[in-house]
């Protein structure tokens, strides 16, 4: 059964651009040092927001009994919620 979008996690996503563009950048397999340097954050903004997304089901990390080299990804709940965060935006 497809969960049904929380109108609170797309308000989540819309009121930071952190956990938005982290969000964005997890389409494909992607780990927090790469997306430091790719979105130009500091590591603790990333793991903030990761947190903060894995917590709302939004990603899932790809192998989570490691320390080092955390793979995280977009889930479909998380793509629903991030359709619906960019046409409150406006966006796509």
């Amino acid at each position: 059964m497809e969960k049904v979008t929380n109108w609170e996690d797309v308000g989540l996503i819309t009121s930071s651009t952190y956990r938005k563009r982290v969000l964005e950048r997890v389409q494909k397999p992607n780990m927090p040092s790469v997306l430091s340097k790719e979105l130009n954050l500091n590591k603790t903004h990333i793991s903030r927001a990761l947190k903060e997304l894995l917590n709302k089901a939004l990603i899932e990390c790809k192998n989570p009994k490691t320390t080092k080299g955390r793979i995280y990804e977009i889930t479909t709940y998380g793509k629903k919620v991030l359709k619906e965060a960019e046409a409150v935006y406006g966006e796509k």
